[in-house]
């Protein structure tokens, strides 16, 4: 008996950091990256097989201890013995890059319990499990990362308020790039704090047109403006880089994708690493772009075609 459970990765479009200052932002998934987990019946203790290890799930080391816990829970919700089956979980997404790899790892192995089970999911109770996963990886999770990595659709995120959903109906290509350096993203935080006191004036005006550009960028993809979206997120970057969250590497890496033909990039997540992105019009842009980012550093790229719904859970 097998059974298997997918998620996609995610990527903050436009918004990071302002949104922590209660401006929107803008989040999409991303199944050009993706975790895939699968179950098998064995004898025996529960087994787990990942990139971080290999053994007995009670054994597993603590950096794990998100992922042993949402699945005891899962099965405590299951009401299902913990014994006689094996996971293995595969996954395209780089962990700590901004790409929602926690989470997506507990929403592949959600889904793969309860198919394996033959029980039903519904979006509530694979949200709520979730958490519990995030809790512990993240400590405060806003719920964005869950709702990402099991949604198909973009989210229009406004702390205290409810995550608003619309159609992704931009014709264009998303080209990811890893930097291959981990996002420093309590560095790039304290940044911002910095400046609020030493430039106080300077820096809420770039907040607040962060947010600005976050509400632009989603009218743009909701009537199909490639070109628009593409200088707004060029802006994006350039507010970020003065808020101390952009590096070397991610400008440099920005400003080859410009240079390659895109419409626009910028950094993604939480910056001083991590990832960047970059938009391109069609699929020979986005292999030339993507072609240049490797050429100048970048550790792996992903082109994703926005808006392919092929990609299934």
């Amino acid at each position: 008996m097998i059974a298997t459970g997918r998620a996609n990765g995610k990527i903050i479009l436009m918004g990071e950091h302002a949104v922590v200052y209660g401006e929107p932002a803008v989040a999409i998934p991303f199944p050009a990256a993706s975790i895939e987990t699968t179950i098998k019946q064995t004898s025996g203790p529960v087994m787990l097989d990942c990139v971080f290890y290999n053994g007995s799930l009670a054994q597993a080391p603590d950096r794990l201890l998100s992922l042993s816990t949402v699945i005891t829970s899962t099965v405590t919700e299951l009401q299902q013995p913990l014994t006689n089956f094996s996971i293995t979980i595969e996954s395209t997404i780089p962990p700590e890059r901004g790409m929602g790899s926690s989470a997506a790892v507990a929403v592949a192995t959600i889904r793969a319990l309860y198919n394996y089970f033959d029980q039903p999911l519904s979006t509530a109770k694979l949200l709520e499990l979730t958490h519990i996963s995030e809790v512990i990886a993240h400590g405060n999770p806003s719920g964005l990362d869950a709702a990402m990595t099991s949604g198909k659709e973009p989210l229009y995120y406004k702390k205290g308020q409810p995550n608003e959903a619309f159609p992704l109906q931009l014709n264009a290509y998303l080209v990811v790039a890893d930097t291959g350096v981990t996002g420093k993203t309590r560095e790039a935080i304290e940044s911002i704090s910095l400046l609020r006191q030493t430039s106080p004036v300077q820096t809420e005006e770039k907040i607040h047109y962060l947010g600005e550009l976050a509400k632009r960028a989603k009218v743009a993809i909701e009537t199909n403006r490639p070109v628009e979206l593409g200088q707004y997120m060029s802006r994006a970057h350039e507010s970020l880089s003065f808020l101390g969250v952009s590096n070397e590497i991610l400008n440099d890496l920005v400003e080859e994708a410009l240079a390659a033909g895109a419409l626009g990039a910028k950094l993604t997540g939480g910056g001083r690493g991590g990832c960047m992105i970059a938009l391109a019009s069609d699929e020979e842009m986005a292999n030339q772009v993507a072609q240049a980012l490797l050429e100048a550093g970048a550790v792996n790229t992903w082109v994703y075609r926005m808006g392919d719904e092929s990609f299934d859970d």
